[in-house]
């Protein structure tokens, strides 16, 4: 599918982008790979490593549409991972956290329109759903300004899609490299918000390869999410560092104690497929897809009853085994 073709990845310098391609390298013969990041040092040390004839590293911030316009001429596939993630930053800087997670998903939607881009994939999070923290409400008016676009294409063939999955292992900022961090330091105790709570994982490449297969199955307008286990975090702290203590620290402004990836008011307009969940528009679009079948042929289900996927009541769990080859695939 991505043979021959033109591919931009936002916030392309990021844990994220750079497993993605890595990944499309090693699998395909893209014409371009486009990393749009607005970190000059990070194209720097990411074009050390990726500097094959097909990449190129444009400089540029998601809040500059015309920017935005220029690096995406000619690009048929666009991954979306620009973002303000931390969550107690975007708590303190709330307008800056706007002004990129929306102002910049409306900014993406609009370049891709006026550029012909085929499509696009705007990655999500499980903050998104029944936002408690700023960074999950802009998450979620992002993931509703994507869907909606399908709607107000016109004769356009752009079409978009989201994926939301939950805490990556490893990936920049998140608790393992810290944790890491402070056994090599020698700390005697593990820093737990609360001793009760739990998290969705799924590992980079897991997600990218998520992603990847998502760009078949899209018809425009689905909210992708996969199928991952949840961990305690107290069963993490443990794999990790089993001779060292716990010390709880109290929950940071706007966390969760749990995650939820489907609210019970979202299971109306879900299908559950295999391997993944389809969260469908709970506007009515006017092409009227099925999407019980997607592009590639795959069957899903229509949820029936109340249900809620969140991290506490998942049926996969991960033990300590589990999450020690799950660190261990980093």
């Amino acid at each position: 599918m991505f043979d021959g073709k033109d591919i931009l990845i936002t916030g392309g310098t990021g844990s994220f982008g750079k497993k993605y391609t890595e990944i499309l390298l090693a699998n395909y013969k893209p014409n371009r790979i486009v990393i749009y990041s607005r970190d000059e040092q990070k194209h720097y040390q990411m074009a050390q490593t990726f500097n094959q004839k097909c990449m190129r590293y444009f400089v540029g911030d998601v809040r500059d549409e015309k920017r935005l316009k220029t690096a995406m001429s000619g690009i048929d596939f666009v991954i979306h991972a620009a973002a303000m993630k931390h969550v107690p930053i975007a708590e303190y800087n709330p307008m800056e956290c706007i002004k990129t997670n929306i102002n910049g998903a409306q900014n993406v939607i609009n370049a891709a329109f006026e550029e012909g881009v085929k499509k696009v994939i705007a990655l999500s999070t499980d903050k998104a759903c029944n936002p408690i923290n700023l960074y999950g409400a802009t998450k979620l008016a992002s993931d509703k300004l994507f869907i909606a676009a399908n709607n107000i294409a016109g004769t356009k063939e752009t079409r978009f899609s989201v994926v939301r999955y939950g805490n990556v292992v490893g990936s920049n900022g998140s608790v393992v490299p810290l944790f890491k961090k402070l056994i090599k330091q020698g700390v005697s105790e593990l820093p737990i918000t609360d001793e009760r709570m739990t998290r969705f994982w799924i590992t980079l490449e897991q997600g990218v390869k998520f992603v990847l297969k998502n760009f078949s199955r899209m018809q425009g307008g689905e909210l992708f999410i996969p199928k991952i286990p949840s961990m305690k975090m107290t069963d993490l702290a443990k794999a990790m560092a089993p001779n060292l203590g716990i010390k709880i620290i109290g929950i940071r402004p706007g966390e969760k104690l749990h995650e939820v990836m489907i609210g019970k008011d979202d299971a109306i307009h879900t299908y559950e497929f295999s391997d993944h969940f389809v969260i469908t528009p709970s506007i009515t679009f006017l092409t009227h897809p099925d999407f019980s079948v997607n592009l590639i042929g795959e069957k899903g289900e229509k949820i029936k009853g109340e249900f809620e996927y969140s991290s506490d009541k998942n049926t996969q769990w991960l033990d300590e085994n589990g999450i020690n080859e799950m660190i261990g695939s980093l």
